[in-house]
C-alpha cells in the first residue's frame, strides 16, 4: 500500500466513514433501536464510503475486499458507538437499577447493607 493509498483510506473510509458509523450507531441507540438496525445501516454507510473511494480517487467501485474494509471498519466503529451510548442510557436513565463498570459495559446493582 503507497503512503496515497493510505491517506486516502485514513480520510475517507477512517474520516468520513467512521464519523459517519460513530453518529449511526449513536443515533440509533439513543432511539432505543436493536442492534440489527444499526448493522443494516453500517452496511450501507461502508457501500458509500466504497463509492466515495470510486467517485473521487478512481478507485475500484465493485471490490469485495474493498468493501468487506470499509464495511469492517465501519461495523467496528458504529458498534463501539452503539454500545458506549447504551451503557449510558440505561445507567442514567435507570440509575437505581444499574451502575456502570466501564465504557462500554454495565451491570445491575448491588443492594447495600445498612446496619
Amino acid at each position: 500500500m503507497s503512503g496515497a493509498t493510505i491517506g486516502i483510506f485514513l480520510l475517507i473510509t477512517v474520516g468520513l466513514g467512521g464519523s459517519a458509523a460513530w453518529m449511526t450507531g449513536s443515533g440509533l441507540a439513543r432511539g432505543w433501536r436493536p442492534f440489527w438496525h444499526c448493522a443494516l445501516a453500517l452496511l450501507l454507510i461502508a457501500a458509500v464510503t466504497r463509492f466515495l473511494h470510486y467517485a473521487l480517487f478512481e478507485e475500484t467501485l465493485l471490490s469485495a475486499g474493498g468493501y468487506l474494509v470499509d464495511a469492517a471498519v465501519a461495523f467496528v466503529v458504529g458498534a463501539v458507538a452503539y454500545r458506549f451510548t447504551r451503557a449510558g442510557q440505561m445507567t442514567r436513565q435507570y440509575a437505581w437499577l444499574y451502575e456502570r463498570t466501564g465504557p462500554l459495559s454495565w451491570r445491575e446493582r448491588q443492594p447495600t447493607a445498612t446496619p
